[in-house]
């Protein structure tokens, strides 16, 4: 009856109450209707539904209520992130109503009296904090446990029964079993994860803050013992042997999990470009422990000094990675391309191959870029030159169809032995790593084009639309620092947002500008619809070409399975695409939490390598450039992209108060600016790692700029 009693309100365009629904549903015995009252209060604590002061029943999509993530600033305040709502909800102190930094809540929107959208918080309605990292202590010989997120504003007493195990410094993570009074809580503790100075803790304590597991359970393993080492011959039969093409792969140079290879011919002016993936999903099956494993882990997580795979290294690193010179199943997609760029025929089937050699980017960098052949090349220089050709010509048909370069440069930590930071540089991009993006890219489009032209469901890598009024605003801040750019000021068409992103690519400040316009897109996630990408320039794309890192991708390989590789009966595939329709949105869903978790932890990883870095160079000056300016201070980003934070008060010489409207830092006596994209001279004054923090002050005399 739940779903009879949904399908009715969906239809309705008014609330109703209890007996109104039941004449609608033509329920007459006192026990339909006491199911029915049942259902409804079900409902209404699973916020499906939405019960009016009156006493009337709607959809919740229909209210005036709203479900999302909240995040608690360390002030007091939150935001709450609402799906399909550009801007996020403002949640004063006073209206947080019990709720946790990262819980999922029910909000009511209410007339602030500020510019920002307001809301309260009405109920938590998944609790997102039961699992906890922090700090154990003994303090004036009481135990007393710290959250390492500091957004917490709880305490929690540890069961006196854990208390043994435990020594001062311990890292652990401990489960919340009771709420004892408001932000007061009972918790035991469910892992010691080690003491704070041991080696590796530190990622380990952010890692398990995000729930992101390093270890197999049993049930996994003894599935993966039982998994070859190698591709048996009763494996192949069936499938389109390409052991005798010219394959390889190109990959870092410390990759062990090799997803992706690809191969190159001409057909008279038109290009054969064959993308051959492994076949994870042959060795992942559906409703296996192993499968369920994957799909809970979601993707890889690549730290400093480590990955957490989503597959055990049986799979990832052995039978499933296309290493050179053994055979292994894949997944193929051979594309013709013609000379403009655009896959005119293609090929998607079951394949084993043997990859030639295992190349590296630095390599071919050396090939393509400095026109140097390494040793083992030789015999595979002319295909290499073949498909910079290929790749050169995709990119061209990219950028015509608005294609989104911000060239976002990343950090690479450096880490020695005991995982400490060493250093910290940019991470290299050349023509090999673009060879290979602009590969994958056409193969995704072209996977995902063929399952939505056959109207099966299936999943996507979305980027939708941007709010016009984020750029628009990103437009009036450069103004603001005299920077004007000209063309049309709608962004439907990545076209139009393609030619600002142009107009400042010469810029100095390139770097800064192009992370603020990043800030105005709105994420990628995965959906069961087809939304199109929005930053790609793609009308249909998904991710296809890394199925051993990620499990969208694995999802895509196991529908093409099912619906194609298979060929089901028309009964059985009926099946098959009403079973999908009901689980892939959750699939897409999860995946998307889960990316933005390993995201968020990469990130946090990142930060606090990046201030251990700096506890070595206090006292030390820098050339930085001003990336943000905030009420409190301005952050400086140094060429490597590290970020450290310049307090006002550590600006000798003048008082400076910041101008929100011309988003300026100005000296009240002197008149000296800084405003974003200026060059200034910095000194590391302080840094720590356990607060993942960085402060600079400025450097009187260095390259401040001083426009009075």
């Amino acid at each position: 009856m739940r779903d009879v009693v949904l399908e009715l309100l969906k239809g309705k365009d008014k609330a109703l109450d209890s007996m109104e629904i039941a004449n609608e549903l033509k329920l007459t015995s006192v026990s339909e209707v006491t199911s029915l009252l049942e259902i409804l209060n079900s409902l209404e604590e699973e916020m499906l539904i939405y019960k009016t002061r009156k006493d009337k029943y709607m959809l919740f999509d229909n209210s005036h209520l709203m479900k999302g993530r909240i995040s608690v600033n360390k002030k007091g305040f939150a935001f709450v992130t609402v799906e399909g709502v550009v801007e996020d909800y403002y949640i004063d102190e006073s209206n947080i109503n019990g709720a946790l930094n990262n819980d999922i809540v029910v909000i009511e929107p209410i007339k602030g009296t500020g510019k920002k959208t307001e809301a309260r918080v009405i109920k938590v309605l998944k609790q997102e904090n039961n699992l906890i990292v922090g700090e154990f202590n003994i303090v004036n010989g009481e135990p007393k446990f710290t959250p390492d997120d500091d957004k917490l504003k709880i305490e929690v007493i540890i069961d006196k029964n854990d208390l043994d195990d435990l020594v001062d410094g311990h890292k652990i993570q401990v489960s919340i079993t009771k709420e004892l009074s408001r932000y007061k809580y009972l918790g035991s503790v469910t892992k010691i994860i080690g003491h704070k100075n041991d080696p590796g803790v530190d990622i380990l304590s952010i890692m398990y803050k995000y729930e992101i597991n390093d270890v197999f359970n049993e049930a996994v393993m003894e599935e993966v013992d039982k998994l070859p080492s190698e591709v048996l011959k009763n494996e192949i039969d069936g499938r389109k042997d390409l052991r005798d093409k010219t394959i390889f792969t190109i990959d870092g140079d410390d990759t062990k999990d090799i997803d992706d290879a690809i191969s190159i011919e001409k057909k008279g002016d038109n290009y054969i470009l064959g993308v051959h993936i492994a076949d994870v999903s042959y060795y992942v099956k559906e409703g296996t422990e192993l499968y369920k494993e994957a799909m809970d882990r979601g993707t890889s997580v690549y730290l400093a000094d480590r990955v957490v795979p989503m597959l055990p290294h049986k799979l990832s690193n052995g039978i499933c990675s296309l290493n050179p010179n053994v055979d292994r199943l894949a997944i193929s997609c051979v594309m013709e391309i013609t000379p403009d760029g655009k896959v005119v025929d293609h090929d998607i089937f079951e394949s084993v191959i043997r990859s030639r050699i295992q190349m590296t980017y630095k390599k071919v960098n050396k090939i393509l870029n400095d026109e140097e052949t390494p040793e083992g090349y030789e015999e595979f220089v002319s295909d290499l030159k073949l498909m910079e050709e290929l790749a050169n010509i995709l990119r061209k048909e990219k950028l015509s169809r608005g294609y989104l370069d911000f060239d976002a440069k990343e950090a690479k930590i450096i880490v020695d032995d005991t995982g400490k930071a060493i250093d910290v540089v940019l991470r290299d991009r050349g023509k090999g790593e673009n060879l290979i993006e602009d590969f994958m890219i056409v193969a995704n489009e072209t996977v995902a084009s063929h399952l939505f032209y056959l109207n099966y469901p299936s999943i996507y890598r979305v980027h939708e639309i941007p709010d016009d009024d984020k750029i628009k605003d990103f437009i009036n801040a450069i103004s603001v620092m005299g920077i004007n750019v000209t063309g049309k000021k709608e962004f439907s068409n990545p076209r139009n947002l393609k030619a600002i992103l142009d107009q400042l690519r010469d810029r100095e400040e390139f770097d800064i500008l192009s992370n603020m316009l990043l800030r105005c897109m709105r994420k990628a996630e995965y959906k069961d619809q087809n939304l199109g990408h929005y930053g790609l320039g793609s009308k249909c794309y998904t991710h296809f070409t890394s199925p051993i890192r990620r499990f969208p991708d694995t999802t895509v390989h196991n529908l093409l399975r099912k619906y194609i590789f298979n060929e089901p009966e028309q009964k059985e595939l009926n099946k098959l695409i009403d079973y999908y329709k009901d689980v892939l949105p959750e699939i897409a869903l999860h995946s998307s939490e889960k990316e933005r978790a390993s995201i968020d932890c990469e990130r946090e990883v990142e930060d606090m390598k990046m201030a251990e870095y700096m506890e070595s160079h206090i006292g030390e000056e820098y050339d930085g450039i001003i990336d943000s300016i905030m009420n409190f201070g301005m952050f400086i980003c140094l060429p490597n992209m590290i970020e450290g934070l310049v307090k006002y008060e550590n600006i000798t010489g003048d008082y400076f108060e910041y101008n929100e409207e011309t988003q300026m830092l100005i000296g009240k006596k002197s008149g000296k600016k800084y405003r974003m994209g200026q060059k200034v001279r910095v000194k590391c004054i302080a840094a720590s790692k356990e607060n993942s923090t960085i402060d600079f002050s400025i450097v009187e005399g260095g390259k401040n700029g001083n426009t009075k």
